[in-house]
């Protein structure tokens, strides 16, 4: 069985939250569109996306704990259910505060997409039309300089993330903006309907 189908079904377990599923198939959309790009395993790929915040909406850990709480309780469960380690490694290297550094291009694609697709959904949502496909890199990138949008969306790590790819940021960030038009309607981001 490919393993993005169980993916999705295993977020669909842990996650309730509307806009938190969201997110996680907008960073699998970016990985799916990023593993074509570089000719790697995209099933794979996404599955990661699905899962990489799966135990968020349960164990937050906002106060960043090296040991508990996400991604840490998720990777744990993962791991009991026979996910690979390659899988597992990649979560826990989204996250600055876990101690695991991004060694692979699916590890640093993770944490180059993850903020970003959830800006760029952020800049799709307050477009009139709601929607994905009346959003470029010119918006993207102008409110990103406007600090107060999207506050908690860290700029630092979007940047970072374009250099651990070695891509320049306005490719990453066009590539973003092409896999999330790629599944507009499930993302609701297709706009008003005429």
């Amino acid at each position: 069985m490919s393993l993005a189908p169980r993916a999705l079904a295993t977020l669909h377990d842990w996650v309730q939250s509307e806009s938190l599923r969201k997110h996680c198939y907008a960073v699998a959309d970016s990985m799916k569109h990023f593993a074509g790009l570089s000719g790697a395993d995209a099933d794979l790929w996404e599955a990661v996306g699905l899962l990489h915040d799966m135990d968020y909406e349960r164990h937050p850990n906002l106060e960043q704990s090296p040991i508990e709480g996400h991604p840490f309780v998720g990777v744990a469960w993962l791991r009991e259910n026979g996910w690979s380690e390659e899988i597992c490694r990649a979560i826990l290297s989204h996250a600055d505060y876990s101690g695991v550094s991004r060694e692979t291009q699916l590890e640093k694609t993770l944490y180059a997409v993850d903020e970003l697709s959830s800006f760029v959904i952020a800049v799709a949502l307050v477009r009139p039309t709601k929607s994905i496909h009346d959003v470029d890199l010119a918006a993207v990138k102008k409110k990103m300089k406007d600090k107060a949008f999207a506050r908690a969306v860290n700029r630092e790590d979007i940047i970072h993330g374009a250099e651990q790819l070695g891509m320049p940021l306005d490719d990453v960030i066009a590539d973003v903006i092409a896999a999330l038009k790629s599944d507009a309607d499930r993302l609701g981001l297709a706009g008003a309907k005429s």
